[in-house]
């Protein structure tokens, strides 16, 4: 028998494991980051009244735009004063959040989504949402459009 010497086994560098740990790390964490601004652990942030049917023309809206971040939680009130018929429709905000409920007087509403919500006379809803994705989303009051009630969620 022949004697072969072996070869010692290759130590690497554990200097190169930790560097490849702390980058996997940031990115991981960076990425996570950039999902969602929001934390949904805390109680969901209050916009600004939407009240519809306002001025002397009762086509009138109060906000025309709404600035929200994705994953943070939200609540909106909706509010008709009765002066005008209102199908309030946002489709692709919808399409792109996370809806909770919609309370309705003293009565919760929890749906995957939201089609319309009908206002006949004075009244008001209010909803419960997480956007989900960012982008600029339309609502109006249907067939009305061409009479300026509408307004923007702008989601970033």
């Amino acid at each position: 028998m022949t004697n072969v010497p072996t070869a010692a086994p290759v130590a690497r560098p554990r200097r190169c494991h930790l560097i490849l740990f702390l980058l996997a790390s940031a990115l991981g964490l960076s990425s996570t980051l950039a999902v969602a601004a929001g934390d949904l652990a805390n109680r969901p942030e209050r916009l600004e009244r939407l009240v519809i049917g306002t001025g002397e023309s009762m086509l009138g809206v109060s906000v025309r735009e709404h600035q929200l971040e994705t994953g943070q939680s939200y609540r909106l009130v909706i509010e008709a004063t009765g002066m005008q018929e209102c199908a309030w429709v946002a489709p692709a905000f919808f399409k792109n959040a996370w809806l909770r409920k919609i309370e309705v007087g003293h009565v919760e509403i929890k749906a995957p989504t939201l089609t319309e919500l009908e206002f006949e006379r004075e009244g008001e809803a209010e909803l419960f949402f997480v956007p989900i994705r960012p982008g600029s989303y339309e609502w109006a009051c249907a067939g009305l459009e061409e009479r300026g009630v509408t307004g923007t969620f702008v989601v970033r």
